[in-house]
């Protein structure tokens, strides 16, 4: 962990070390992903079976065998304890009512000449979505990923997770159930994002790529990409906390670490302009970081990626987050109102001390998937808007092909079209 104070000469410069996370790619890795990607095209089954046997070390004659039976997800749904299950369901129902305000509608206006224009919204016809499997199991990134998918009407949600040695969480394949996802297999990696994307014998072609992965999954998806569309290049994830010193500094610390024990290249951001709280916090953070089942991962993020940064006012704070424009941004503040009208980028805002990140990444209802690293200054969170698509609707009248036609020729012949031209031509009348 380091300390910033905004008043030094040389702030703009560490604040810049700091956030720098270079998401290019790695030669090595993308060598490899390039390797995984051509075999799953060419070879299709016998390839995604050959990568989930050295990597996962599940072994299957065929790749219908890494399929889950839907029995199976209607057993894993049924044998949860009641409050794991009642517990999920409450996500899934939130997540789902706050979607269902993110659907558009298709709508047309005429012109007086009888031309009309509109926009045709329709969903994707298949998607796929990646859940990570590895480190941890994350049944809400299957909410988060299906259940928009779900309200946007795609028909057929394609789910992927790894399985190591065959292990799979129940939670997961619950999630899966009470989503609405159609197919789910048990592979993962670069292997997986390559069935998506190209179909094999049994794995359908999707349209769209959604969901978290390791760095051979984010640099698969990467070069998929353009084949089928994909959500984001999700980096490390992040949070970041201005506080005006009066919150529970137990609080604040567990905050923190919230997103320090997701991985080691997680990043933890406390602003104030009270030294007090920022003093508070840290020695907050080292009582509770041995109190922690991921205290290696979460003291590795914290150690190598966390800042405490002091900075003048209110004001400045807003100022260093929006610079920063973070996946997570906490006011833990008396007013969270006054501050919002200056913050700008951010992937998700909880406003006061009594909104905690995580709140946010199970059962508030706005989606977790959230632009990193900087993205946020141009990107938005996933929603119902990633799994439709919006079509142009053109009809002109003879009125309004003749008047827009002799613009459109114009233009045409300045572009040196002469086809184009021609083209639009041909509808103006004559004589006229």
């Amino acid at each position: 962990m380091i300390r910033l104070d905004s008043r030094t000469p040389d702030f703009d410069q560490a604040l810049r070390r700091l956030t720098d996370w270079d998401a290019g790619l790695d030669p090595a890795v993308e060598a490899t992903v390039r390797d995984v990607l051509h075999a799953v095209r060419e070879q299709g089954d016998r390839a995604v079976l050959d990568y989930t046997q050295r990597f996962d070390r599940l072994r299957a004659n065929s790749l219908a065998e890494l399929e889950v039976p839907r029995a199976k997800l209607r057993e894993a749904l049924a044998g949860l304890a009641p409050a794991d299950r009642e517990a999920l369901a409450l996500a899934a129902e939130r997540i789902r009512s706050y979607h269902e305000r993110q659907v558009a509608e298709s709508w047309e206006y005429s012109e007086a000449d009888g031309t009309r224009l509109g926009q045709r919204v329709t969903p994707l016809a298949r998607v796929g979505i990646y859940v990570p499997g590895g480190k941890a199991a994350y049944p809400s990134s299957v909410l988060m990923n299906a259940i928009p998918a779900k309200v946007a009407g795609v028909a057929e949600i394609i789910m992927v997770v790894p399985a190591p040695g065959g292990e799979l969480n129940p939670l997961v394949l619950a999630a899966a159930e009470l989503a609405g996802v159609d197919r789910v297999f048990t592979i993962g990696g670069a292997q997986a994002v390559a069935a998506l994307a190209y179909g094999t014998e049994t794995v359908p072609a999707v349209d769209k790529i959604v969901g978290p992965g390791n760095i051979y999954v984010a640099t698969a998806k990467r070069m998929v990409f353009g084949r089928v569309g994909i959500d984001m290049i999700a980096g490390p994830s992040e949070i970041l906390v201005i506080s005006d010193g009066q919150t529970d500094p137990d609080w604040l610390a567990m905050d923190l670490l919230s997103q320090a024990e997701h991985d080691e290249q997680a990043q933890s951001i406390l602003i104030s302009w009270d030294a007090d709280c920022l003093t508070r916090v840290a020695a907050s953070v080292d009582k509770l970081l041995p109190t922690l089942e991921r205290e290696a991962i979460a003291r590795q993020a914290w150690d190598s990626r966390a800042a405490l940064i002091l900075v003048r006012d209110a004001a400045e704070a807003c100022a260093v987050a929006d610079r920063i424009a973070p996946e997570h941004l906490e006011l833990s503040v008396a007013d969270p109102d006054a501050l919002l009208p200056a913050l700008h980028n951010a992937g998700a805002v909880f406003m006061g001390r009594y909104t905690a990140e995580a709140l946010g990444d199970y059962v508030a209802g706005p989606n977790h998937v959230l632009p990193t690293a900087g993205s946020a200054r141009f990107s938005s969170p996933l929603g119902v808007y990633d799994f439709q698509k919006r079509t142009s609707i053109i009809y002109a009248s003879a009125v309004g092909a003749d008047q827009l036609g002799r613009a459109a020729k114009r233009l045409a012949e300045g572009e040196g079209l002469t086809a184009h031209a021609r083209s639009a031509a041909y509808r103006i009348r004559e004589g006229q």
